[in-house]
């Protein structure tokens, strides 16, 4: 009897063994050791090297955030950011800057370097965007800001053609090289004000960028001027009114291309990619931009 206790005992604790190592292989989660017969190895990151991006003004607190999180990303990338007029950004690549990736505060600027562009826009025939790279990639929105306890009391568009009767009243705008002093023009244009006599009167101070009039306006030296809507915000500004589709002439739209002054187009065009993707989306759409990809 005891003979045969001892076999049954032997047959049960191999059916259990049997049974654990049949468990071990189909739990293993795909691809570990157990599973595979081999230690899992992470995909290793391809993406080297460093790349120049041109960004307008608008968009200097919005990119920083997102090229660090794609550096944090893409370890062994390094992104130079280049922020400045739209304007002065053009002409520093007509110049043959390096620049692996362009996003303009308008159609205007980017047109001016793209040969597919109107040559009524393109006039020297510029041929800069690397074609079938281009997309509009963000929509902003300009606004009439004040600074702390708006001292003018400006309250929407139509009070500010009164405001300037006030003797002491000054507004901050781009000029016209600069896309938001564009837009600032057609809604002058739209409201019937005279931009030249309202200058030469000393009612109006220019700025080099957007963020130069944003800075007017932030420290009161400006009463009032007309600024995107994301620098309103990052700068803490009260955005008293915003201009309609109308009085800008259409939609404020930020469209970005690689450039073919740039070295590095695998990166670039990653990095594009990525500014098109939920994070950077994100991060754009928290100081007031609209994605449009």
């Amino acid at each position: 009897m005891k003979k045969i206790i001892a076999l049954l005992l032997s047959a049960l604790l191999c059916v259990s063994l049997l049974a654990a190592c049949g468990n071990s292989s189909s739990d293993a989660p795909k691809g570990s050791a157990a599973g595979s017969g081999a230690a899992a190895v992470p995909a290793a990151d391809t993406l080297s090297g460093e790349i120049n991006v041109f960004a307008a003004a608008s968009l200097t607190e919005s990119m920083n955030q997102i090229i660090a999180k794609f550096q944090e990303a893409h370890p062994g990338v390094t992104v130079t950011a280049n922020y400045g007029s739209s304007g002065t950004l053009v002409d520093q690549i007509k110049e043959g800057a390096a620049c692996d990736l362009f996003v303009s505060a308008a159609s205007k600027q980017m047109n001016q370097i793209d040969i597919t562009a109107d040559p009524e826009v393109n006039t020297d025939g510029s041929d800069f965007v690397v074609q079938g790279t281009r997309l509009d990639l963000l929509e902003n929105k300009c606004v009439l800001a004040v600074p702390e306890g708006n001292p003018a009391n400006i309250n929407s568009f139509d009070d500010l053609k009164e405001s300037f009767a006030q003797p002491d009243f000054l507004f901050a705008m781009g000029g016209e090289s600069v896309p938001v002093g564009a837009y600032t023009q057609k809604i002058f244009a739209f409201l019937g004000l005279n931009e030249e006599e309202l200058a030469l009167l000393g009612k109006i101070t220019y700025g080099e960028d957007v963020k130069g009039v944003t800075s007017a306006i932030s420290e009161g030296t400006a009463k009032a001027g007309v600024i995107y809507g994301s620098d309103a915000y990052s700068a803490g500004l009260t955005a008293v009114d915003t201009a309609t589709e109308e009085m800008t002439g259409g939609k404020v739209i930020y469209p970005a291309a690689l450039i073919s002054t740039g070295t590095n187009a695998e990166v670039a065009a990653a990095f594009l990619e990525y500014l098109q993707g939920v994070d950077a989306g994100a991060i754009f759409e928290s100081v007031g931009f609209s994605t449009l990809k």
